[in-house]
C-alpha cells in the first residue's frame, strides 16, 4: 500500500518512513506543503500522513484546498498542535483522523489501515475472496485454511487487487500502488508476480481482462 508522508523534520520524517515501511507500507516522503498538495492530488496514494507546520504552505491550508478540489484521498493529520480548537479545525477542514505527536508507530499503521478500509467500504481488517484470506496487519495469507508464504511484492500485489475487488486495475495502476519513488520497475514485473500468485493460490482468483488489466471478483454479500 503506497502512502505519502508530509513532514519537514528530517529526523522524525526518517523515523516515520522507516517504521511505516517496516509495517508494510510503500512510503514517499515530502517536506513542504506545496509538494504535499501536488502529490496527494496526483491520486496515486491510498492515504497521506500530513504535518500541519509545513514550510511553503501550512498543512491546514493544504487540507482545505485539497478538499475544495474534491480530492478524497484519506488524510491523517499528525501534528504537535494538541489544543482542542486545533483538533476541531483539522477535522472540520476535512481530516479523516487527527493524531498528536509523538505517536506509537504500530498505532499509526493501524489508523492508516483503518482509513483505507473505510475509504473502500471495507469493514473488517481481513479481506477474503474465493477461499483466499489476507490479513494486512499480520501480512499473512491463507488459501482454504492453509497458510501460503508470499514475497513482499506478491503480498502487496494481492492486497491491491483484493482491496479493489470488482474493479479492473491496469498494470500501471498496480505499479503505482506497489512501488514508492526510486524503484526501477521492469515492464513484465506485474505479469511475473501474477504468474506466481496464480501458481500459489490457484488460477481462478485473479482474472485477466484482456487489453485492460487484472481483477479479483468481489465476494457476494450475505442475504
Amino acid at each position: 500500500m503506497r502512502i505519502l508522508l508530509a513532514e519537514d523534520d528530517a529526523m522524525l520524517g526518517d523515523g516515520l518512513r522507516a517504521g511505516l515501511r517496516q509495517a508494510g507500507f510503500q512510503v514517499d516522503w515530502v517536506r513542504d506543503g506545496l509538494a504535499a498538495e501536488r502529490e496527494v492530488a496526483s491520486g496515486v496514494y491510498a492515504a497521506a500522513v500530513l504535518d500541519l507546520g509545513l514550510p511553503l504552505k501550512d498543512g491546514l491550508d493544504v487540507l482545505k484546498d485539497l478538499r475544495a478540489r474534491k480530492i478524497e484521498t484519506p488524510i491523517l493529520v499528525l501534528t504537535a498542535r494538541d489544543a482542542v480548537p486545533d483538533r476541531v479545525a483539522g477535522l472540520d477542514t476535512g481530516a479523516d483522523d487527527y493524531v498528536v505527536k509523538p505517536v506509537d508507530l504500530n498505532e499509526l499503521a493501524a489508523r492508516l489501515r483503518s482509513l483505507v478500509r473505510r475509504s473502500v467500504g471495507q469493514l473488517q481488517e481481513t479481506i477474503c475472496s474465493a477461499g483466499v484470506k489476507l490479513d494486512p496487519a499480520a501480512r499473512s495469507v491463507s488459501c482454504n485454511g492453509e497458510s501460503v508464504p508470499l514475497s513482499t511484492r506478491e503480498f502487496d500485489l494481492l492486497h491491491a487487487l483484493l482491496r479493489s475487488a470488482g474493479r479492473v486495475l491496469s498494470r500501471e495502476q498496480l505499479e503505482q500502488q506497489m512501488y514508492s519513488w526510486g524503484h526501477e520497475v521492469e515492464s513484465n514485473t506485474i505479469e511475473v508476480h501474477i504468474h506466481h500468485l496464480r501458481r500459489k493460490l490457484g488460477s481462478e482468483l485473479i482474472q485477466t481482462v484482456r487489453g485492460v488489466g487484472y481483477m479479483v471478483q468481489r465476494e457476494p454479500s450475505g442475504p
